[in-house]
């Protein structure tokens, strides 16, 4: 499972926090391909577009109306941030579906930091934006009033937990398909089951195609959720 080893781009075993590595590599084309896509590709904007400049107004597009659904007019103001996130995953996803490639996107250090930005976001931005009012997230004003403090006690919970599931869900299910298809690439060697082998790897990498661009979506949709639980927090 080598795509899932991190390792020194210029020789040596040890990783230092400042070490360029494979997964440094990979962030970095992903970036590179995002700017070719959205800057490179819509720099000569036309009224019939190219292909990437078509591809460029999809994307913000798209991303622009799932935050005004789920956050609101208000949070359009934050939809750079949220069309960052969304373009970086999404790229990133796809690239680790080249043969060789290094998905940084099934590395939970890269995903745990992505959560810890949104959740540290959200959480400052409520506390600046309602006060001591978004302390109301957690109570569930129209619950019986004997089971308020049970339930603001499950709501505090989750809500610290968001952090890990919020990155564990895209890590591991990028992580699982990847993992997949390395096991059916195993068994491409056994003559009585190659053909077999083969259909499957080639099912599991259409799946994976789909994966990649639905597990962009959750993590978005989840951020513009969190983001409307802090311009919002009442129950």
């Amino acid at each position: 499972m080598d795509q899932f080893i991190i390792q020194p781009l210029f020789g040596g075993d040890v990783v230092h926090w400042y070490t360029p590595t494979n997964v440094t590599l990979w962030m970095a084309l992903s970036i590179l391909a995002i700017f070719a896509l959205l800057v490179l590709g819509t720099s000569r904007r036309a009224i019939v577009p190219s292909r990437s400049q078509s591809i460029g107004e999809l994307a913000y597009g798209f991303v622009y109306k799932m935050v005004e659904d789920v956050a609101g007019k208000d949070g359009l103001k934050y939809f750079p941030y949220i069309m960052t996130l969304f373009m970086f995953i999404v790229t990133a996803n796809f690239l680790g579906l080249i043969p060789t490639a290094f998905t940084t996107t099934s590395h939970f250090a890269v995903t745990g930091v992505m959560a810890l930005m949104v959740f540290f976001f959200v959480t400052i931005l409520g506390f600046v934006k309602n006060g001591s009012a978004f302390l109301g997230l957690f109570w569930v004003s129209s619950a019986p009033l004997a089971l308020r403090p049970i339930l603001a006690i499950i709501e505090l919970i989750s809500y610290f937990v968001r952090p890990v599931s919020h990155s564990i869900r895209l890590g591991g299910n990028m992580m699982a398909g990847h993992a997949v298809i390395k096991v059916f690439a195993g068994f491409a060697g056994l003559a009585v089951i190659s053909p077999l082998s083969v259909v499957a790897i080639t099912a599991m990498y259409g799946l994976e195609v789909l994966v990649c661009f639905i597990q962009a979506y959750v993590f978005t949709i989840l951020t513009c959720v969190y983001l409307k639980d802090a311009l919002h927090p009442s129950h």
